[in-house]
């Protein structure tokens, strides 16, 4: 298991979750072994995430993102977990370990998404996967007007 009490991982956490701020990302990873710590947080949705991913380690990310059609438009919310291309094998497997850790902090989400890769974080085809998620669409419907 991960070391997930650090107060700073609820904050941010909540603080993507929360209507009441423009914060719609927070990034998790290590220091040290197990111990889990928030590396930064932002304003600019995916694409400035991504950027904060790096090759050589195990992060994991929430992401708040609007979704929807024209008669309904909602926050929704991705769980990534992140295992950069240069990660070793001893801690790629503990991953699976403690992503169960970070979900004891990381309770609401609709969708989840494990990359490797940044090409992996296409936003259009995240953006399919939240949609097929969500349940009614009446973007095609011709009868919703």
């Amino acid at each position: 298991m991960a070391n997930v009490s650090n107060p700073e991982l609820a904050a941010a956490y909540q603080d993507v979750l929360t209507d009441a701020t423009e914060t719609n990302w927070c990034l998790f990873g290590y220091e040290g072994a197990s111990n889990i710590v928030l590396q930064g947080k932002g304003t600019g949705g995916l694409a400035e995430l991504v950027g904060n991913f790096a090759a050589d380690q195990c992060q994991y990310a929430y992401l708040r993102v609007l979704s929807g059609d024209e008669e309904s438009k909602r926050a929704k919310f991705v769980f990534i977990s992140w295992c950069g291309e240069s990660v070793g094998a001893l801690k790629r497997a503990k991953m699976s370990v403690h992503k169960a850790s970070v979900k004891q902090v990381i309770k609401n989400y609709g969708v989840e998404v494990h990359a490797t890769t940044h090409d992996e974080l296409d936003e259009s085809a995240l953006l399919t996967k939240i949609k097929k998620s969500s349940g009614a669409d009446y973007s095609g419907n011709p009868g919703s007007q």
